[in-house]
């Protein structure tokens, strides 16, 4: 098993222990940070559910933007080289889970159905996309994130 397929297990494993998508990506990567993963955890938690069950932008997604910032925004010593470089290492992650997935919006991904409105809540439930769709757009986000973390 490569790096990769450890850390798509571990965001898996997250993810059924009660985590969002968001957390369950971002906190993946705190090890090429050095961070702590609790706090990894804790900045993702409202990122979950398309951004605080608003069904947006997809948590996967975000967790993995998060995860680019850290290795390549702009931070005190910056420069706006590296604020425009990080622009366009996310952009080629949303671009291409797009290709793989159709979109990076949370409620089209998950057939368009609301998790806000209780019979669509129901119906996820029912459907278990949580585990049949929300797992494929993990282990997806964490593999272009991690190409993303190595390769630029």
């Amino acid at each position: 098993m490569n790096t990769t397929e450890k850390k798509q297990q571990l965001a898996t494993a997250t993810f059924q222990s009660g985590y969002n998508c968001a957390q369950s990506v971002l906190s993946t990567f705190s090890i090429n940070f050095g961070l702590e993963r609790d706090a990894l955890l804790k900045l993702a938690s409202p990122f979950g559910s398309g951004i605080a069950k608003t069904q947006e932008t997809c948590g996967a997604v975000t967790g993995a933007l998060m995860a680019i910032g850290l290795k390549y925004g702009k931070g005190i010593d910056g420069t706006e080289n590296d604020k425009q470089h990080s622009y366009e290492l996310a952009k080629k992650l949303m671009a291409e889970f797009s290709r793989v997935h159709g979109c990076t919006n949370c409620k089209k991904l998950m057939d368009d159905l609301d998790m806000n409105n209780a019979s669509d809540m129901a119906k996820i439930k029912e459907l278990d996309l949580f585990n049949t769709h929300c797992l494929n757009y993990i282990q997806t986000a964490v593999k272009l994130t991690d190409e993303i973390l190595e390769n630029n």
